[in-house]
């Protein structure tokens, strides 16, 4: 029998934008309701960890298709850095599913209308990397966050990737594991996208997950919403204090290769 998008192609578009379109409308059905009740609940308890964009990430991932399969699991109870791997946008929803936290992000990303308007409600902390005279102050303001009990997301990359391999982290993005005062504790995070529809990942088909380069966000968003079922893996490794290393390159260099590993494993289809 012959396959009916053989027949007619046009089928296979109008059912990616289809899902697109049903996904755009269940996050903004979603945010509707729970945007503004973040946005009260910030300014009632301005120092509580961001509980309601836990609840919209779950949301944004159901109305995707994202199936987020978990290995391990996040430090509770304590604030910590959690650091992973970064390969999308997408990215935030699915860790945003697990962990209790706020993440580290650009500042462009602040501008970025709707985006910077997610970021902001999720308490995002926005760090200037070009311009070194503020990383002292931006350290303090992640280590002051730390201090009242919230945990930390970063992505050491310092940018996104294909997904196939890690690219080095930047060891100044652990400048508060530095901090004296608190025996910092890290988790890394491996993030993997291994499957499309029950397909496996292939580096050809990587970009349509991967967000990289000089992407455009809004149609790479449009074509990932469109794609169906994808199987997003996270592990959560051992955690490690900051005491276990001698200084913060040495602690970069650890997570690093532990995500490196997790992130091959996952490739290979081990996981």
């Amino acid at each position: 029998m012959l396959n009916p998008h053989l027949l007619n192609p046009r089928s296979d578009t109008f059912d990616q934008d289809w899902r697109a379109i049903r996904a755009l409308t269940l996050a903004s059905l979603g945010l509707s309701v729970l945007g503004p009740s973040q946005a009260v609940f910030m300014r009632l308890f301005p120092d509580a960890p961001p509980r309601i964009p836990r609840s919209f990430h779950r949301l944004l991932c159901r109305a995707m298709g994202m199936k987020v399969d978990v290995i391990g699991a996040p430090v509770e109870g304590q604030p910590t850095l959690f650091a992973a791997n970064h390969i999308s946008w997408v990215d935030i929803p699915v860790l945003g599913t697990q962990i209790l936290g706020s993440f580290v992000a650009k500042a462009e990303v602040g501008q970025w209308g709707m985006v910077g308007r997610l970021s902001d409600l999720q308490r995002t902390i926005y760090v200037e990397r070009e311009r070194r005279t503020r990383s002292r102050e931006q350290s303090n303001e992640i280590a002051e966050r730390m201090a009242a009990g919230h945990s930390i997301i970063l992505f050491p990359e310092g940018t996104s990737t294909s997904g196939r391999t890690v690219k080095p982290f930047k060891s100044s993005l652990f400048a508060i594991a530095e901090n004296d005062a608190v025996d910092v504790t890290v988790q890394p995070v491996t993030v993997a996208y291994t499957h499309i529809n029950g397909l496996p990942v292939l580096r050809s088909s990587r970009h349509k997950i991967a967000w990289v380069g000089d992407m455009d966000l809004a149609p790479h968003a449009w074509e990932l919403l469109g794609l169906g079922k994808i199987r997003a893996l996270i592990q959560f490794h051992e955690p490690v204090q900051r005491s276990d290393f001698a200084n913060r390159k040495e602690l970069a260099r650890y997570c690093e290769q532990v995500i490196a590993e997790g992130l091959l494993r996952a490739n290979r289809g081990e996981l």
